[in-house]
């Protein structure tokens, strides 16, 4: 909760250790969240019941949880591995699929296989990933996502971890598939982060299918990042997101946003509304 609005982060990172490479710990040990480590048992798995009190404690009611399929860069994230966490608290931890059109075949099936695990939604990562997210093979799951009602996560936005292929992070080549697919909810994680803020902003703005998520952005520099456009128009079609363990915690990046002047409503549809729409969290058709 912030105050007594509700709050979802849409964007968490569960990891297993030994399934993540060197450049994913430097990272976690120079920008995460502190005690991090004092979640995890001595194998280097998250322990359930530690990593529920933790977003207990931060006021977070549902975090969306991450896997990865990214070996150029950041390494293999199962979905497998986040199954306990999901049986520990299937209320507070959801799950979001992800695919590769590298290691998946044939890849509408892998998503209805995680689909079926109780995915909300199917995350891309085209820079990790190495691959446009406008490329034909993956239409046949635009198609699929289309007709479920489910919604597309891309990575829009540069990333520092080696291996990464930052042109694909183009939200133009998103922009394809926004058009071809006019009825999918698209979600541009990390809003453009990097030279195209005003592209993300622009293309959200224009498609009222596409949604921006703030993870892995300074929420204080949030306002200077869409300058170029009206921040409170903008806010309204924000999902909050952490990029947790990257930040020092969804409370202190949600608080900085609560104080950024934004009225009562937007937040509401920035915090948890957005969100609950888009993931349909409380069920099809939530409103």
């Amino acid at each position: 909760m912030i105050g007594d609005i509700r709050l979802v982060d849409a964007h968490v990172h569960a990891v297993r250790i030994p399934t993540i490479k060197q450049a994913w710990k430097d990272w976690a040990d120079r920008y995460g969240t502190p005690g991090l480590y004092s979640l995890y048992d001595s194998t280097g798995t998250l322990v359930p019941q530690l990593f529920d009190e933790y977003f207990e404690r931060e006021g977070v009611e549902t975090a969306i949880l991450f896997c990865e399929y990214s070996p150029r860069s950041t390494g293999i994230q199962p979905v497998e591995d986040l199954i306990p966490l999901l049986d520990h608290n299937p209320t507070r931890f959801r799950l979001m699929a992800n695919l590769s059109p590298h290691l998946h075949f044939p890849l509408v099936d892998e998503l209805k296989r995680q689909m079926h695990l109780g995915a909300v939604g199917l995350k891309l990562h085209p820079v990790h990933g190495s691959f446009p997210p406008n490329d034909r093979s993956l239409y046949p799951v635009y198609s699929l996502c289309e007709a479920e009602g489910f919604p597309v996560v891309f990575h829009c936005g540069t990333s520092i971890f080696p291996g990464s292929t930052n042109r694909y992070a183009n939200p133009e080549l998103m922009e394809d598939v926004a058009r071809d697919f006019p009825d999918l909810n698209i979600v541009l994680a990390h809003g453009g982060r990097g030279w195209w803020f005003d592209a993300a902003a622009f293309i959200t703005l224009m498609r009222p299918n596409v949604y921006i998520e703030v993870s892995g952005l300074p929420p204080q520099k949030l306002p200077d990042y869409y300058k170029n456009y009206s921040f409170e128009r903008l806010a309204k079609k924000m999902i909050f997101g952490t990029d947790w363990p990257g930040v020092p915690g969804p409370q202190h990046n949600a608080r900085v946003i609560a104080d950024l002047g934004l009225d009562r409503e937007t937040q509401e549809l920035v915090f948890n509304r957005n969100a609950r729409k888009v993931y349909r969290l409380d069920g099809p058709g939530t409103p």
